[in-house]
């Protein structure tokens, strides 16, 4: 909206672009989308000349002399200011290369991948329909078709796909089966507590070392945040040397 353009006015008193991006920008996401965009919403405009009637009508009658009024206005801007003086202070936070490169070399544990597989599955109660299903596979029966028609998962919807996961994610025996088997592999039914499984392993990726590349703008708001809490410690130490603090707890 043009910062400039004159949607209102009441007593006098312009309601402007300025006025409509300030609401829409103190709205949470839900309503900022809904009311957002490049089209100027009329409820919008209206509900600012509504504030705008009770602005005027609480400025006659001299609420804003009021002591509960003038009270909350102190309250405000003090914090306010906190949160300003805050954001000054942390803006003072310089992440540089050298930095990041040196927390990618010592923590370069954290950034390992694990081990992982792509598997789809067919899930049935008993043992002896799942042997059923399996031999059907074996004569060339489709798997997916298969899964939509039998499994009692609700995985059974795209065929059985379970998608990517790692070691430790599913149970023992059914993680088993799938990183102890060669990829293309369809096994015969696996028992877990859930029921009998017929695995297809899809694929299967080796843990690795994230690069540095990959982790980067990970690293960059760690590091960011690190210093941002340094300089936080550190202006709040220097503070209570200069101002005195008192507890009662």
């Amino acid at each position: 909206m043009d910062k400039d353009k004159v949607l209102a006015e009441v007593n006098g008193k312009k309601i402007t672009g300025v006025d409509y991006n300030l609401f829409i920008d103190s709205l949470n996401p839900q309503l900022k989308q809904y009311f957002g965009g490049e089209e100027l919403n009329k409820d919008v405009v209206n509900e600012l000349v509504y504030q705008a009637l009770l602005y005027e009508d609480a400025m006659e009658k001299g609420m804003d002399k009021e002591d509960e009024f003038i009270q909350v206005v102190e309250k405000t801007k003090e914090s306010m200011l906190k949160t300003y003086a805050l954001g000054k202070l942390l803006a003072t936070a310089e992440v540089k290369d050298e930095d990041i490169k040196r927390f990618y070399e010592d923590n370069k544990d954290a950034f390992k991948q694990a081990e992982s597989a792509d598997a789809s599955h067919i899930l049935v109660e008993e043992e002896d329909k799942a042997r059923e299903i399996y031999e059907k596979i074996k004569n060339g029966g489709d798997f997916e078709e298969l899964a939509k028609e039998f499994s009692t998962c609700p995985s059974k919807e795209k065929g059985g796909d379970l998608g990517t996961f790692t070691r430790g994610q599913m149970v023992k025996e059914f993680e088993d089966a799938v990183f102890e088997n060669e990829v293309g592999t369809i096994t015969e039914p696996v028992k877990t507590q859930f029921g009998y499984h017929i695995i297809k392993i899809n694929k299967k990726n080796p843990a690795r070392e994230l690069s540095f590349d990959e982790v980067k703008d990970k690293i960059v708001e760690q590091v960011r945040r690190q210093k941002e809490q340094e300089i936080y410690n550190k202006k709040i130490t220097e503070l209570k040397d200069k101002y005195e603090v008192k507890m009662n707890i």
